[in-house]
């Protein structure tokens, strides 16, 4: 059972660490009501598919623009003070979305005005959170702090959903709303407990030229190419998350519309609490496929079946899969990817594993529209898996990834060591005498 459970030394490790642990469990609880509340909310104001998917359209393009520059600035600035700044920005749309939904009328146009300003924060903030990473964790604990990190995000999507079922039948959206602004309001006064992350001396500032210099770098790294491949594909052809309130009405079970949404997320839970064994996996490229592949049938298979029980079943197998996807794609970037391009490659990394569900979304609203729900969900399915089992055929580099023998895992194992004899920062600055300790 040890060696199942999540490693927990990235926790005892680094108080920094947990100060983001915690404040991402609280703003992810809340995320996901406002993840729930939104589409819901939109589907009861139009009653179409086609303007529920079109949520995805509309969150796409910033995401794109603001995450690339997002990586810029992560690599350029203090981390933790654009962390702290977009986190505040966060609470204030969510402050917005709860202002509408006490209208008599709630108007439908701040519901894409909202979900196009929070997928640009996040384009800037998700870069510096996954950038940070590293800094504050060593080495050798950061599949272990991927798992953690994994196992806090599940937590808040497993409570937020199930709790938005009952929340948004009996009181609407506006709770759903309030309590996520209260959610980044505490997240705010702990993000400023974290010790100051300034740029990397050679940092240069945000540019063209220098998102271009990341991105020459992932051109290079045919492996970690694949990975963003894998993971655009699953996500393109096999999101259903847009239709599940058509999905739940299809199946005469309205009820269930927020074990729906939770399903996906106690799937990837189970995989976190028993996620010990990961640390121990090094073949990662073939974890990612083989993972993929499973939450493609897993799909299909949901969009096939007419028992609701049977449907919830498949969707808590997709979110097993999709986890063990995420644990090994996070820690395959985290060991290779140089500190001073991290936060460039990060926002490269926001493009597939945020930038496919938002086309995912506008894909299974539109052909939804057109075949209908079950036939949208299930061909994505097939679609997925066929996708994954072509890009592994055409991924040698992928594939023969192993983190024990590596060039780039190996080399930044020593640039960690060396850091640590020095006493400085992977890449980055000094330590401040004042500052809380870093962990090399």
């Amino acid at each position: 059972m040890r060696a199942l459970l999540p490693d927990p030394a990235p926790w005892r490790s680094s108080p920094d660490f947990r100060l983001m642990w915690c404040a991402g469990a609280l703003t992810v609880f809340g995320s996901f009501l406002t993840f729930v509340a939104l589409p819901l909310q939109l589907k009861e104001l139009t009653g179409s598919t086609l303007a529920v998917g079109a949520l995805g359209a509309v969150e796409l393009v910033p995401l794109i623009v603001f995450g690339l520059y997002g990586g810029a600035l992560a690599d350029a600035m203090d981390r933790r003070r654009l962390i702290l700044w977009t986190e505040a920005a966060l609470g204030a749309v969510s402050v917005v979305l709860l202002l509408n939904s006490l209208l008599p009328h709630p108007l439908v146009w701040p519901l894409y005005a909202t979900a196009a300003v929070s997928s640009a924060l996040t384009g800037l903030q998700r870069p510096a959170l996954d950038a940070i990473v590293p800094r504050i964790v060593p080495h050798d604990q950061l599949a272990a702090a991927a798992a953690l990190n994994a196992l806090r995000r599940q937590i808040g999507a497993v409570a937020g959903p199930a709790l938005a079922g009952g929340l948004l039948a009996y009181a609407g959206p506006t709770w759903a709303y309030a309590i996520d602004a209260a959610t980044y309001g505490i997240s705010v006064l702990l993000t400023v407990q974290l010790a100051p992350q300034p740029a990397a001396h050679e940092a240069v500032k945000p540019s063209l030229r220098g998102i271009a210099e990341g991105a020459r770098y992932a051109w290079s790294r045919k492996e970690l190419l694949g990975t963003y491949a894998i993971d655009l594909t699953a996500m393109l052809f096999a999101f259903p998350l847009a239709v599940f309130p058509f999905l739940a009405d299809d199946l005469h079970a309205p009820w269930a519309l927020g074990l729906m949404y939770a399903t996906l997320p106690a799937g990837s839970l189970v995989v976190s609490l028993t996620g010990g064994w990961t640390s121990r996996v090094h073949r990662q490229g073939r974890a990612i496929a083989l993972a993929a592949a499973g939450w493609g049938l897993a799909i299909t298979a949901a969009g096939l079946l007419h028992d609701v029980w049977l449907v919830l079943l498949c969707l808590t197998l997709a979110g097993s899969c999709d986890m063990i996807s995420g644990i090994f794609r996070s820690a395959l970037w985290n060991q290779t990817i140089p500190d001073e391009l991290r936060g460039r490659l990060a926002g490269i990394e926001l493009l597939s594993y945020a930038a496919g569900p938002q086309l995912g979304q506008v894909r299974v609203g539109g052909m939804a529209a057109l075949t209908g729900v079950r036939a949208a969900v299930s061909a994505g399915g097939l679609l997925c898996f066929a996708g994954v089992a072509l890009l592994a055929l055409g991924l040698p580099k992928l594939m023969a990834y192993d983190s024990r023998t590596d060039e780039h895992a190996r080399r930044m194992r020593e640039r960690r060591a060396a850091g640590s004899g020095r006493g400085d920062r992977d890449g980055g600055a000094p330590q401040d005498p004042g500052a809380a300790p870093a962990v090399a």
